[in-house]
Protein backbone atom coordinates (compact mmCIF):
# COMPACT_ATOMS: atom_id res chain seq x y z
CA UNK A 1 0.00 0.00 0.00
CA UNK A 2 1.54 3.46 -0.89
CA UNK A 3 2.29 5.65 2.18
CA UNK A 4 0.44 8.87 2.67
CA UNK A 5 1.86 11.83 1.08
CA UNK A 6 1.51 13.67 3.87
CA UNK A 7 0.58 12.54 7.77
CA UNK A 8 -0.09 14.98 10.87
CA UNK A 9 -0.02 13.01 14.04
CA UNK A 10 -0.95 14.62 17.41
CA UNK A 11 0.13 18.08 16.04
CA UNK A 12 0.10 20.91 18.75
CA UNK A 13 1.00 24.31 18.67
CA UNK A 14 0.73 27.55 21.23
CA UNK A 15 1.37 31.39 19.85
CA UNK A 16 3.39 33.48 22.81
CA UNK A 17 3.50 36.57 24.11
CA UNK A 18 4.12 38.74 27.24
CA UNK A 19 0.48 38.06 28.35
CA UNK A 20 0.71 34.70 27.84
CA UNK A 21 -0.12 31.72 25.43
CA UNK A 22 -2.95 31.17 22.95
CA UNK A 23 -3.46 27.63 22.48
CA UNK A 24 -4.34 27.79 18.07
CA UNK A 25 -4.11 23.77 17.10
CA UNK A 26 -4.97 21.34 19.32
CA UNK A 27 -4.11 17.56 18.62
CA UNK A 28 -4.71 17.68 15.09
CA UNK A 29 -4.08 14.08 13.69
CA UNK A 30 -5.15 13.36 10.02
CA UNK A 31 -3.06 12.23 6.30
CA UNK A 32 -3.65 12.80 2.72
CA UNK A 33 -2.95 10.20 0.18
CA UNK A 34 -1.49 10.87 -3.20
CA UNK A 35 -3.33 13.09 -5.49
CA UNK A 36 -6.07 14.07 -3.17
CA UNK A 37 -7.52 17.32 -3.03
CA UNK A 38 -8.04 18.33 0.70
CA UNK A 39 -10.12 21.46 1.91
CA UNK A 40 -9.80 22.52 5.34
CA UNK A 41 -12.73 25.05 6.50
CA UNK A 42 -13.98 26.41 10.17
CA UNK A 43 -14.85 29.39 12.17
CA UNK A 44 -13.10 32.45 11.62
CA UNK A 45 -9.61 32.58 13.27
CA UNK A 46 -9.70 29.26 14.25
CA UNK A 47 -5.99 28.29 12.95
CA UNK A 48 -6.56 26.70 9.89
CA UNK A 49 -3.55 29.39 8.26
CA UNK A 50 -1.42 28.23 11.03
CA UNK A 51 -2.12 24.98 10.51
CA UNK A 52 -1.19 25.25 6.69
CA UNK A 53 1.85 26.86 7.98
CA UNK A 54 2.97 24.14 10.57
CA UNK A 55 2.88 21.42 7.38
CA UNK A 56 4.46 24.17 5.13
CA UNK A 57 7.09 23.93 7.77
CA UNK A 58 7.42 27.72 8.50
CA UNK A 59 6.00 27.09 11.92
CA UNK A 60 7.28 23.83 13.91
CA UNK A 61 4.78 22.46 16.00
CA UNK A 62 4.80 22.05 20.05
CA UNK A 63 4.27 18.56 20.51
CA UNK A 64 3.13 15.94 17.49
CA UNK A 65 5.05 15.78 13.98
CA UNK A 66 4.35 16.47 10.29
CA UNK A 67 5.56 13.92 8.47
CA UNK A 68 6.01 13.64 4.86
CA UNK A 69 6.39 10.54 2.49
CA UNK A 70 10.31 9.36 3.29
CA UNK A 71 10.40 7.16 -0.27
CA UNK A 72 11.16 9.83 -2.33
CA UNK A 73 11.69 13.86 -2.77
CA UNK A 74 8.46 15.94 -1.90
CA UNK A 75 8.61 19.58 -2.94
CA UNK A 76 6.00 21.55 -1.13
CA UNK A 77 4.47 24.46 -2.95
CA UNK A 78 2.46 27.69 -1.24
CA UNK A 79 -0.04 29.76 -2.91
CA UNK A 80 -1.10 32.60 -0.33
CA UNK A 81 -3.76 34.75 -0.57
CA UNK A 82 -2.25 37.24 -2.51
CA UNK A 83 -0.58 36.65 -5.84
CA UNK A 84 2.66 38.50 -4.60
CA UNK A 85 4.04 39.18 -8.17
CA UNK A 86 6.47 41.68 -8.60
CA UNK A 87 5.38 45.07 -10.34
CA UNK A 88 8.87 45.11 -11.98
CA UNK A 89 9.31 41.65 -13.63
CA UNK A 90 7.27 40.13 -16.80
CA UNK A 91 5.03 38.06 -16.09
CA UNK A 92 7.82 35.51 -17.97
CA UNK A 93 10.34 36.66 -15.01
CA UNK A 94 7.87 36.58 -12.47
CA UNK A 95 7.34 32.69 -13.33
CA UNK A 96 11.30 32.17 -12.99
CA UNK A 97 11.76 33.22 -9.90
CA UNK A 98 11.67 30.31 -8.15
CA UNK A 99 14.53 28.19 -9.98
CA UNK A 100 16.22 31.78 -10.27
CA UNK A 101 16.34 31.94 -6.77
CA UNK A 102 17.15 28.23 -6.18
CA UNK A 103 19.66 28.10 -9.03
CA UNK A 104 18.06 25.54 -10.92
CA UNK A 105 17.06 27.37 -13.87
CA UNK A 106 17.74 25.52 -16.92
CA UNK A 107 16.63 24.88 -20.80
CA UNK A 108 14.08 22.42 -19.05
CA UNK A 109 12.31 24.78 -16.91
CA UNK A 110 12.30 27.56 -19.47
CA UNK A 111 10.14 24.33 -21.68
CA UNK A 112 8.11 23.50 -19.13
CA UNK A 113 7.70 27.27 -17.99
CA UNK A 114 6.31 27.99 -21.62
CA UNK A 115 3.96 25.04 -21.67
CA UNK A 116 2.24 26.01 -18.63
CA UNK A 117 1.82 29.65 -20.41
CA UNK A 118 0.33 27.70 -23.38
CA UNK A 119 -1.62 25.45 -21.75
CA UNK A 120 -3.37 28.63 -18.96
CA UNK A 121 -3.72 31.11 -21.82
CA UNK A 122 -1.05 33.56 -20.64
CA UNK A 123 1.54 32.82 -22.84
CA UNK A 124 0.81 36.01 -25.04
CA UNK A 125 1.11 37.87 -22.30
CA UNK A 126 4.33 36.48 -20.83
CA UNK A 127 6.12 40.16 -21.59
CA UNK A 128 3.62 42.42 -19.76
CA UNK A 129 4.00 43.56 -16.60
CA UNK A 130 1.59 42.21 -13.12
CA UNK A 131 -0.75 45.38 -13.30
CA UNK A 132 -1.68 45.14 -16.83
CA UNK A 133 -3.28 41.93 -16.00
CA UNK A 134 -6.96 41.18 -14.53
CA UNK A 135 -7.37 39.66 -10.78
CA UNK A 136 -7.81 36.33 -12.11
CA UNK A 137 -4.80 36.56 -14.92
CA UNK A 138 -2.54 37.23 -11.81
CA UNK A 139 -3.65 34.68 -9.75
CA UNK A 140 -3.23 31.74 -12.97
CA UNK A 141 0.60 33.58 -13.53
CA UNK A 142 0.85 32.96 -9.36
CA UNK A 143 0.08 29.02 -9.84
CA UNK A 144 1.84 28.64 -12.83
CA UNK A 145 5.21 30.24 -10.80
CA UNK A 146 4.54 27.35 -8.29
CA UNK A 147 4.24 24.76 -10.31
CA UNK A 148 7.10 25.19 -12.19
CA UNK A 149 8.82 24.37 -9.30
CA UNK A 150 7.25 21.38 -10.00
CA UNK A 151 5.62 20.43 -6.24
CA UNK A 152 4.31 17.50 -4.83
CA UNK A 153 2.12 19.17 -2.61
CA UNK A 154 0.70 21.94 -3.52
CA UNK A 155 -0.86 24.46 -0.23
CA UNK A 156 -3.26 26.71 -1.07
CA UNK A 157 -4.34 29.41 1.69
CA UNK A 158 -7.32 31.50 0.47
CA UNK A 159 -5.87 31.92 -3.49
CA UNK A 160 -9.03 33.48 -4.06
CA UNK A 161 -10.05 35.54 -1.42
CA UNK A 162 -8.96 38.82 -3.48
CA UNK A 163 -10.86 38.43 -6.29
CA UNK A 164 -14.46 39.52 -6.86
CA UNK A 165 -17.37 36.62 -6.84
CA UNK A 166 -17.54 36.03 -10.35
CA UNK A 167 -14.32 36.34 -10.97
CA UNK A 168 -13.86 33.59 -7.98
CA UNK A 169 -15.67 31.47 -9.29
CA UNK A 170 -14.15 31.09 -12.70
CA UNK A 171 -10.54 31.41 -11.59
CA UNK A 172 -11.17 28.76 -8.58
CA UNK A 173 -13.12 26.57 -11.40
CA UNK A 174 -9.96 26.54 -13.80
CA UNK A 175 -7.50 26.75 -10.82
CA UNK A 176 -9.15 23.23 -9.51
CA UNK A 177 -9.14 21.91 -12.84
CA UNK A 178 -5.37 22.20 -13.32
CA UNK A 179 -4.29 20.93 -10.44
CA UNK A 180 -6.76 17.89 -10.94
CA UNK A 181 -5.35 17.42 -14.46
CA UNK A 182 -1.52 17.92 -12.98
CA UNK A 183 -1.86 14.88 -10.03
CA UNK A 184 -0.52 16.97 -7.42
CA UNK A 185 -1.66 16.62 -3.69
CA UNK A 186 -3.10 19.47 -2.55
CA UNK A 187 -4.89 21.09 0.79
CA UNK A 188 -7.06 24.10 0.36
CA UNK A 189 -8.02 26.40 3.28
CA UNK A 190 -11.01 28.16 2.23
CA UNK A 191 -14.01 30.09 4.34
CA UNK A 192 -15.99 29.39 1.14
CA UNK A 193 -18.05 25.98 1.81
CA UNK A 194 -18.96 25.86 -1.43
CA UNK A 195 -15.72 26.11 -3.16
CA UNK A 196 -14.47 23.67 -0.76
CA UNK A 197 -17.34 21.05 -1.67
CA UNK A 198 -16.86 22.12 -5.62
CA UNK A 199 -12.87 21.58 -5.74
CA UNK A 200 -12.48 19.26 -2.51
CA UNK A 201 -12.19 14.85 -2.13
CA UNK A 202 -12.44 15.44 1.61
CA UNK A 203 -13.05 18.09 4.22
CA UNK A 204 -12.20 18.43 7.36
CA UNK A 205 -14.10 20.35 9.83
CA UNK A 206 -12.26 22.43 12.45
CA UNK A 207 -13.38 23.70 15.96
CA UNK A 208 -13.23 27.30 17.18
CA UNK A 209 -10.38 27.83 18.45
CA UNK A 210 -8.18 26.18 19.64
CA UNK A 211 -8.58 24.22 16.65
CA UNK A 212 -9.39 20.47 16.26
CA UNK A 213 -10.75 17.85 14.07
CA UNK A 214 -14.47 17.81 14.49
CA UNK A 215 -15.87 15.81 11.55
CA UNK A 216 -14.14 14.72 8.12
CA UNK A 217 -16.40 14.44 5.38
CA UNK A 218 -16.28 12.85 1.85
CA UNK A 219 -17.26 14.44 -0.63
CA UNK A 220 -18.70 12.15 -3.15
CA UNK A 221 -20.70 13.94 -5.88
CA UNK A 222 -23.04 12.75 -8.93
CA UNK A 223 -21.52 14.67 -11.82
CA UNK A 224 -22.00 14.13 -15.75
CA UNK A 225 -19.01 17.02 -16.34
CA UNK A 226 -15.95 16.33 -14.37
CA UNK A 227 -15.47 20.31 -13.40
CA UNK A 228 -15.82 22.17 -9.93
CA UNK A 229 -18.07 24.23 -11.63
CA UNK A 230 -20.18 21.90 -13.02
CA UNK A 231 -20.08 20.02 -8.89
CA UNK A 232 -22.17 23.03 -7.96
CA UNK A 233 -25.23 22.18 -9.83
CA UNK A 234 -24.35 18.46 -8.27
CA UNK A 235 -27.75 16.51 -6.65
CA UNK A 236 -25.72 16.14 -3.60
CA UNK A 237 -23.91 19.57 -3.17
CA UNK A 238 -27.10 21.37 -1.24
CA UNK A 239 -26.93 18.74 1.24
CA UNK A 240 -23.54 18.67 1.75
CA UNK A 241 -23.32 23.04 2.00
CA UNK A 242 -26.19 22.22 4.54
CA UNK A 243 -24.21 19.91 6.90
CA UNK A 244 -21.12 22.42 6.33
CA UNK A 245 -22.96 25.18 7.34
CA UNK A 246 -24.36 23.80 10.71
CA UNK A 247 -21.02 22.24 11.34
CA UNK A 248 -19.62 25.08 11.74
CA UNK A 249 -22.71 27.66 13.30
CA UNK A 250 -22.82 25.09 16.01
CA UNK A 251 -19.31 26.59 16.78
CA UNK A 252 -20.47 29.72 17.03
CA UNK A 253 -22.95 29.37 18.98
CA UNK A 254 -21.58 26.82 21.31
CA UNK A 255 -23.68 23.98 20.19
CA UNK A 256 -22.20 21.02 19.19
CA UNK A 257 -25.03 18.53 19.28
Amino acid sequence: MEQPIISCRDVCFSYHNLKGETLALDHISFQVDKGEFIAIVGPSGCGKSTLLSVIAGLLTPESGEVILDQTKEIRVGYMLQQDHLLEWRSIWKNVLLGPEITGTLTREKEQLAEQLLHDYGLYKFKDKKPGELSGGMKQRAALIRTMVMEPALLLLDEPFSALDYQTRLMVSSDIGSIIRKSGITAILITHDLSEAISLADRILVLTKRPAAIKRTIPVKLTLAEQSPLAARNAPEFNDLFTLLWKEISDEYTGENN
